[in-house]
């Protein structure tokens, strides 16, 4: 994989790492690539991934117009083995892994897995949100 941005030298990576890599992480990796394009490299994984992307998310992603539908669930050794410029952990605890990152953000988010489709919903938009704030504080 070519990490290189032209003339200013390799590309930011970002990381979004959650338990199951199926709904928290999906939703920040989808909302990172629709806001940022090819600008930098964006990656989800779990700790402990499912297997499988949650239908629940797959859904309130496409109402945003965001089809993250052939995302799959990937864990940590799934990760290009570098040193990320940003490691988002999204509410797991201890049970996320140290990566190689300059720099660490705790998201607190709780799990929508198992709960109402409007629970989806907030977690989306806030994800939304702080994607967006992520997206232009971090590599201004």
């Amino acid at each position: 994989m070519d990490y290189t941005a032209g003339a200013e030298g390799v590309m930011k990576s970002i990381v979004f790492v959650c338990i199951g890599n199926a709904c928290r992480s999906q939703m920040a990796e989808g909302f990172s690539r629709h806001y940022a394009g090819d600008t930098y490299l964006i990656y989800s994984a779990g700790s402990h991934p499912l297997g499988f992307v949650v239908s629940e998310t797959v859904k309130v992603m496409k109402e945003k117009g965001i089809d993250i539908s052939r995302h799959r669930s990937k864990g940590i050794n799934d990760l290009p083995d570098i040193e990320f410029d940003i490691a988002v952990l999204m509410g797991c605890g201890d049970r996320c892994p140290t990566l190689k990152a300059k720099k660490r953000i705790e998201w607190d988010i709780p799990d929508p897995v198992g709960r109402p489709l409007d629970f989806f919903r907030e977690t989306r938009d806030l994800i939304e949100e702080k994607v967006k704030q992520l997206l232009v504080e971090s590599f201004q």
